[in-house]
């Protein structure tokens, strides 16, 4: 039986054929010195790692090493590793002797189905297409030929308003509890920081699973207790609560601990037996095989370039305070609350990454490539295969469209209305120019009409382009965010 060498994002007992299969494990410090990493990024992937390597024991070879290189010279015998999830791992393990490739793992739909689904397309890519096939190919909730209730997506149904009282009604998810392997990797993260090594955002409690017995406990938990809630608020963003009925399991899926599989048939069964309601379960499963899957596979699909796709022009590199999650420089008291969030916890949920952060920075011009690194490294659950079609495709739009249909851009009102960040901000979301104007809608017009030529034209955006033409302060708005530029708002 060959030895199968697990990276640190294939670490839950899917990845293994045999329950008594050898194991490699390295720990690669160079990984933390070749970019900045968020510091409880860094605890979590170097706790799961040194978790499974005590859960494996004898079974597990486990090197600590400078890097990947260095430690293979000291294992003698052929190695096997499933697919890497990034095309530099990916080359460099293709191009070593006694290693063989096996096919990736930790997905729903295979690379070579979605290839083929691909393939046999016209046009653009969407995500609502592939979500349809993979239900259909995979026979999740499913009625005989067509989807349980006559429709495909229920997301028309899950955008109610924040609730009253800042705060939704359900059970806090299970926290992990710490235990001598964090205070372990604490001690050794201190130490690298002595050493030069940089982290940014603040050190804290481990918040996030870190074995997949952690992980299934919070998947448990939120199929009983939060799923219900999950739908209807998944678009709020309050203050008070940013867990809201969220999962928090991104960064479990996204480090192999979790099956995802695993929690699409848990969510079905919750529907068919349990009552759970088929708006949250629908959300829910689509967030999971819909866009999680699809950011994996078109990361493979499209060309290696697709990084540094910038068909927006955007030519702005990101200022200081946001590289360093400076969040008590900004005024603004969405951008602030949710850059802090970033800071203390390395996690907001999607729709303030889309909304607020993503938004932001589209209406600044900041280079998408570096935001593709920025939302890498700064968040627990961030890798290069998500962050890359997240953010070139749907939150900057800087390939024109190849798989959304047009900017994920928005003023004042949006968050307003699905947010209770605008009482008491000292900006007013529904003036646009002035020292009251709200950055957001302020930048939501100065970016349609410089970007105007540049977008093509579709349905969805046709009447956001004719309120543009009927305003008479475009130009001083314009001006008045050119004047802003990258500083804090």
């Amino acid at each position: 039986m060959w030895r199968r060498w697990l990276f640190a994002d294939q670490l839950g007992p899917h990845f293994l054929d045999d329950r008594k299969q050898p194991v490699l494990l390295i720990e690669s410090k160079a990984v933390f010195r070749r970019r900045v990493y968020h510091r409880q990024k860094a605890h979590l992937v170097l706790s799961a790692l040194r978790h499974r390597a005590a859960e494996l024991g004898d079974q597990a070879i486990y090197l600590r090493a400078e890097t990947y290189g260095q430690a293979l010279r000291k294992v003698h015998e052929p190695l096997e590793v499933c697919h890497p999830t990034s095309r530099r791992a990916l080359e460099f393990v293709r191009g070593l002797d006694r290693v063989i490739v096996l096919p990736a793992r930790g997905f729903v739909t295979s690379l070579a189905d979605f290839a083929d689904w691909a393939d046999g397309r016209r046009g653009a890519l969407r995500m609502e297409a592939f979500y349809r096939f993979a239900r259909e190919h995979h026979g999740v909730l499913m009625q005989g030929d067509g989807p349980v209730g006559g429709r495909w997506s229920f997301d028309t149904e899950n955008r109610e308003p924040p609730p009253k009282g800042g705060r939704l009604d359900v059970p806090a998810a299970p926290m992990p509890t710490e235990d001598d392997i964090d205070a372990e990797v604490r001690a050794d993260l201190d130490r690298w920081e002595r050493e030069g090594i940089r982290f940014v955002g603040r050190d804290g409690p481990r918040r996030f699973p870190a074995t997949a017995k952690e992980a299934r406990a919070r998947l448990r938990h939120f199929l009983r207790h939060r799923l219900a809630a999950y739908g209807p608020y998944e678009d709020v963003m309050l203050s008070t609560d940013p867990w809201l009925a969220h999962s928090m399991l991104s960064s479990s899926f996204n480090l192999g601990l979790l099956d995802p599989i695993e929690a699409v048939r848990g969510a079905e069964r919750a529907y068919r037996k349990e009552g759970a309601p088929l708006t949250g379960v629908e959300s829910f499963v689509r967030q999971i095989m819909g866009w999680r899957d699809y950011s994996w596979h078109t990361y493979w699909y499209f060309q290696p370039g697709r990084r540094d796709s910038n068909e927006l022009g955007a030519r702005r590199s990101l200022p200081d305070w946001w590289q360093d999650l400076d969040a008590d420089a900004v005024d603004a008291h969405c951008l602030a609350d949710v850059l802090a969030g970033v800071r203390d916890r390395g996690w907001v949920h999607h729709v303030p990454r889309l909304a607020v952060l993503g938004n932001y920075a589209l209406q600044r011009g900041w280079r998408p490539s570096e935001l593709v690194e920025w939302f890498h490294t700064r968040f627990v659950d961030g890798h290069e295969w998500a962050t890359t079609g997240n953010v070139i495709g749907m939150s900057q739009y800087a390939d024109l469209g190849r798989t959304t249909t047009r900017p994920y851009v928005c003023g004042g009102a949006y968050l307003h209305r699905m947010s209770d960040y605008c009482g008491g901000c000292r900006y007013d979301p529904r003036t646009r120019l002035g020292d009251d104007a709200c950055p957001f809608t302020a930048g939501y017009w100065a970016f349609l009409c410089t970007n105007r030529p540049r977008i093509p034209a579709n349905g969805r955006m046709a009447r956001a382009m004719k309120q543009l033409e009927r305003l008479d302060d475009l130009d001083a708005v314009v001006a008045q965010e050119k004047l802003r530029g990258s500083d804090p708002p």
